[in-house]
């Protein structure tokens, strides 16, 4: 059994690589990063393409989990030959489709057969007119609800990502409780960053923030399934200030690795253009002119973003940011810089810190 990554293993083997199949997607999500449009790019990566980009991440010392994403995958018709060939491989695959009618019964069974390890969708609220309003397509609410029901009856592991925004920041706890009995292995709760459409969607304030985590946290000791948040690295220095009386069960709540944009994650467009993440669109190189592996170890932001000494202000002095470091995607869209400090945290800095031992 393979054993959890390390930060040694970080240096040179990204936990997720996500390789964007294509931009083209029938919904318009008021957020969305990649300002998805309705028809296929001419310059996507061909089928071979993706397979040989496929092939260059069995190359890592410690090959990463591969998430589909778009975009819609599902706007791919060879999207299931792409995860039967990482299947073949020996990838672990994941896939997050928009929920749209392309995500039929059979089409899942189709990803399932083929290889499809777990499936991601996004549901942002507990009622449809939140939903749907954020999705930009009405319906997609009792769809979303539609192809769980399905992914449940193929017994095919379920994830649900929860973009927090000023739309929903009121429900956590609603959509924490209604996910209870959706039978799910992990809620990802992402936090906005001003990318794309993203820009123009209201997002909450810092200090908010922590009563975010708070509940978050909460959640993560009494619910079935697992916690994590996407560009809210500060949750795990909010998570080591609450240490719980005892230690946690096998397999509950902990505090997670400081995987971030480029320590531990890499995304490859849609054309190929190789980012530190989705969110974070800064081009350190092109696939397939350059290896994807060489990018990840050796491009000098890569490497920067995986050093905690190099970040700047508040991040660079803080004692947690070997396990946080920040959003490097919302400094880099709020300052223009990937290492300046995490706009949207409150927490100063100690000069000594007891939990300074704990992150360490």
């Amino acid at each position: 059994m393979l054993l959890p990554p390390t930060s040694a293993d970080l240096d040179h083997s990204p936990l997720l690589i996500f390789y964007e199949i294509t931009r083209a997607c029938d919904l318009a999500c008021q957020h969305c990063r990649a300002c998805a449009q309705p028809r296929r790019h001419p310059h996507e990566l061909t089928l071979a393409q993706g397979r040989a980009l496929m092939a260059q991440l069995r190359q890592f010392p410690r090959p990463p989990l591969l998430v589909l994403t778009g975009g819609d995958p599902l706007k791919r018709d060879d999207v299931f030959d792409l995860v039967r060939y990482a299947r073949d491989l020996g990838l672990t695959i994941a896939m997050t489709p928009s929920a749209t009618s392309l995500v039929t019964a059979a089409a899942l069974q189709r990803l399932r057969d083929a290889g499809l390890s777990r499936l991601a969708v996004s549901l942002d609220a507990v009622d449809a007119p939140t939903h749907d309003a954020f999705r930009g397509v009405p319906g997609s609410f009792a769809r979303t609800l539609e192809i769980m029901a399905a992914a449940r009856q193929l017994h095919l592991p379920l994830q649900v990502n929860t973009t927090i925004s000023r739309r929903n920041v009121g429900q956590v706890d609603a959509v924490a409780r209604m996910l209870a009995g959706q039978g799910i292995v992990l809620w990802s709760v992402f936090f906005l960053v001003p990318v794309g459409r993203g820009r123009a969607e209201p997002s909450i304030a810092p200090a908010e923030y922590e009563a975010v985590f708070a509940r978050l946290w909460h959640h993560a000791k009494i619910q079935p399934f697992a916690i994590k948040t996407t560009e809210a690295h500060h949750y795990r220095r909010y998570v080591l200030q609450h240490p719980l009386p005892t230690p946690p069960r096998p397999g509950g709540p902990q505090a997670p690795l400081g995987v971030s944009d480029g320590r531990g994650v890499m995304f490859v467009s849609h054309t190929g253009q190789v980012f530190p993440s989705g969110f974070l669109p800064i081009e350190c190189g092109r696939f397939p002119r350059d290896s994807v592996v060489d990018v990840y170890q050796r491009h000098p932001l890569f490497r920067q973003l995986r050093d905690p000494e190099a970040l700047k202000g508040k991040c660079g002095r803080c004692e947690f940011r070997q396990i946080c470091g920040g959003s490097r995607a919302r400094a880099y869209a709020v300052h223009r810089d990937p290492l300046a400090e995490e706009p949207d945290c409150i927490y100063q800095p100690q000069a000594a810190s007891t939990f300074a031992a704990m992150a360490t």
